[in-house]
């Protein structure tokens, strides 16, 4: 389900330690079955399915897992290392608000969706690295992972949209002079080019505030983790690179990119750890 879903967050995970790194992909699989049902699942159909998946990881927690392999995964990670149940229950209100349609009317609103069905993942993962710095590294953890889902969301503009779904503030689109009608006409304007920036601006601040917090989990999973970062944070290269034209193509990262990218992501890395 990694290696299907997401081809960056998989090039990261092959730096764990096989235990490590089958906990990891136990968790982004046990993310993903929630996300698949709010993205794929329609009306009180989804909303049954999405009751049930958190029954399902409750369950997982409590070491009674139900037959589906990603279930007994789940339970097998959450009994080897203290993953947070409340994480998951963040990640769950979350993925409520992609199924009730909620309206995001300010940065306030963008912030918090991706702190929930993104952030909290990284106080998922930062307990299977193992990690020193306390609270300190865990906010770093969720900066990372806000990075990622705002990344996702500049990417995906167009895709959403065709669910109906709109994830830019009414704020800032207010702000930029951007309205909902340019949106679904696919324009490409100067404006929407310039709210774009401001919002990869963002999203690379969370990137280089997350990172802070790499130096401080334990052995490999360092590398895993600045892989994973750096490559994600390819696609707001590559969005920039497209004219910030998010309607008609999808940003990405190669795979023979994302290889290049590893020996500059091993030389800074190296350099941090020095200075930590």
């Amino acid at each position: 389900m990694t290696r299907q879903h997401s081809q960056t967050f998989y090039l990261g995970s092959r730096f764990f330690p096989a235990r490590q790194r089958a906990a990891v992909w136990a968790v982004y699989a046990a993310c993903r079955a929630g996300d698949d049902i709010v993205d794929e699942g329609e009306g009180t159909s989804a909303e049954r399915e999405l009751v049930e998946w958190w029954t399902r990881v409750r369950a997982a927690f409590a070491g009674e897992p139900g037959p589906h392999p990603v279930d007994t995964a789940l339970a097998w990670a959450a009994a080897h290392w203290p993953i947070p149940l409340a994480a998951f229950e963040e990640l769950h209100e979350g993925l409520k608000m992609d199924l009730h349609g909620h309206p995001y009317r300010t940065r306030d609103d963008l912030d918090l969706y991706c702190r929930r069905v993104a952030g909290v993942v990284g106080f998922m993962i930062a307990p299977i690295c193992g990690y020193s710095g306390g609270e300190r590294t865990l906010h770093h953890a969720l900066r990372l992972g806000q990075a990622m889902q705002l990344t996702n969301i500049l990417r995906d503009v167009g895709e959403d949209l065709e669910r109906g779904r709109v994830y830019l503030p009414h704020a800032l689109l207010g702000e930029y002079g951007v309205t909902r009608a340019m949106l679904e006409g696919g324009t490409v304007t100067p404006e929407y080019r310039a709210l774009m920036r401001h919002l990869s601006d963002l999203a690379r601040e969370w990137y280089a505030e997350g990172r802070q917090g790499i130096p401080c989990l334990h052995g490999s999973a360092r590398l895993a983790v600045q892989a994973a970062a750096r490559s994600y944070e390819g696609i707001l290269d590559d969005l920039a690179r497209g004219d910030f034209d998010n309607f008609r193509r999808r940003a990405h990262v190669s795979g023979t990119r994302k290889l290049l990218m590893l020996p500059q992501a091993w030389w800074e890395l190296r350099g941090a750890v020095v200075r930590a």
